[in-house]
Formats: structure tokens, sequence, C-alpha cells
């Protein structure tokens, strides 16, 4: 029989397939255990983008649906950090001393900025961020669930509504007085679990605490700072409570006396070392 090619058209590949956008859950580093009940595991699961949450100079937040075809999911924050030619991490000198990096070569070329070195610098910013929520976690600071870590992408757990609208800032909200003081004590119970496993947040700020359902939720940590090891330390610990006293008092809450706020984080956190 002669050879008849339209007689394996049907057989013929789709130009215009897309592979479809498998979880990358089975390649990533996971998060601590044990998992809230909402982490979605399935290898068939299937990664949807919904759009941009953040930009910023460092990274991006994008919302992404995992989700079984015609089955559960959940909504998860997705932490981009920016390649090397756009990122600009314009304060790692001061945040990563008392950090130490194994091999030298990767320490010279972040130390002269090179392309690798950019691209060796997002990673260890990303594992930083990921590490330290994973520690928090444990410890029941009121910080994200860290999902997972691929790279320089970090997943973490969607603060805001089922409809994909995030919670707002600290910044955006105009809390009444009972709220106000209960966010501030909320606030400060937070700073006390971080001194008391030796930290300081290091850019602690209205803008990167979360509120939710008259929860506050603490994220934008890879700077995070050991208050003890880094030189530092003490200085990054006062400005992150000179930045909460200043705002909560700007807002009419009578807050505790600044050097007390300080004096006693600076305690609990010469108790861990």
């Amino acid at each position: 029989m002669p050879y008849d090619p339209t007689l394996y058209d049907d057989l013929k590949p789709d130009r215009d397939y897309e592979p479809p956008p498998y979880s990358s859950w089975p390649l990533a580093q996971h998060g601590p255990d044990p998992r809230p009940d909402w982490v979605l595991t399935d290898n068939n699961a299937l990664d949807t983008e919904l759009g941009v949450l953040k930009t910023g100079k460092e990274a991006d937040v994008h919302l992404v649906r995992r989700a079984l075809p015609d089955g559960p999911g959940c909504l998860l924050a997705a932490k981009r950090y920016r390649s090397s030619e756009h990122r600009m991490f314009h304060r790692d000198a001061g945040y990563q001393e008392g950090r130490r990096t194994r091999k030298s070569r990767d320490a010279r070329a972040m130390a002269k900025r090179t392309t690798y070195g950019r691209a060796i610098a997002a990673g260890q910013w990303a594992a930083a961020e990921f590490g330290a929520l994973a520690r928090l976690w444990d410890l029941g600071a009121p910080v994200p669930y860290p999902v997972q870590l691929l790279d320089t992408e970090l997943m973490l757990e969607f603060i805001g509504s089922a409809d994909g609208t995030a919670a707002p800032r600290l910044a955006q909200c105009r809390p009444a007085a009972g709220e106000l003081a209960d966010l501030f004590a909320q606030c400060t119970q937070a700073m006390r679990v971080l001194a008391r496993a030796g930290w300081a947040h290091g850019d602690l700020s209205a803008y990167n605490m979360l509120v939710h359902e008259g929860r506050l939720v603490l994220i934008d940590l890879p700077q995070i700072v050991d208050v003890v090891a880094n030189p530092q330390g003490a200085v990054y610990l006062e400005r992150d409570c000179v930045n909460v006293c200043r705002w909560f008092g700007s807002h009419g809450l009578d807050t505790p006396d600044l050097d007390h706020l300080f004096g006693d984080l600076m305690a609990e956190a010469v108790a861990a070392f």
C-alpha cells in the first residue's frame, strides 16, 4: 500500500500545545512538619498564576493557585527574587555580617557583585528567609507558613481572603483604639519571640506587617539579623523598636518607653546566645 501521510494527521504534535503547569513540589525543599492541612503535596496538582501581589526592589510576589484538576486547592504567595541584572540588594553588607559563606569563591564573587555573585546572593537571601520562617513557625511566631523553596523562589502561605484579596499592611489600616492596643501587644509579643531566638527582624515597620481578621502577621524576613553575632545587631533591634513605637504612637497609642522595650528585647536576645 502506498504511503499516505494524511492517514497520520491526527498523530502529529500540536505546535500550540503547552504542557500543564504541574506543581513544583516534588523538586523543592519543603517546610517544617507537621504541615498545615491545607498544604497540597500531590504531584498531580497544577500551579496557576493569578497575578502580582507586590513588586519590590529585591523580589516580586505573585499569587498562585495550586489545585488538583476538579479537586481541592489552596492559594500561595510565590516570592521570586529578581534576576541578577535587575536585583538591587543595596543593604547586603550590614545584614550579612555574622553570616558565613562556605566557599571562598562565592564570597569573592558576592563582594565584587559579579553576575555569578549576584545569583549566589539571591539564593542566599531566599534560603535565609525560608530558614528563618521555618524556625519562627516552629516557635509559634505570627509568620506565613513556608511551603517550599526552589532556587530563588519561595512559596508561602497566602495571607488574605479565599477570593485572592490580600490582607492589608498595617500601614494601610486605621484601627480603633481598642484594636490598636491589641495589635501593638501582638507586635511586641512577636518581637519577643524573635528576640528569644536571638534575632531582630532588621527592617520592621508598618509596611511589612499584615493584618488579617484582627491578627498581625510579620512578613519580609530575608534580612533577619542575629542580634549578638552581628556587630550591628543592637542597632537593627533598636531601629525596629523605634519604627514600631513611632507608628503606634502617631496613631494615638500611649506606647511603653522606647528604652524599656529595647532593653527587654536585648536582654532576651543576649540570654538566647
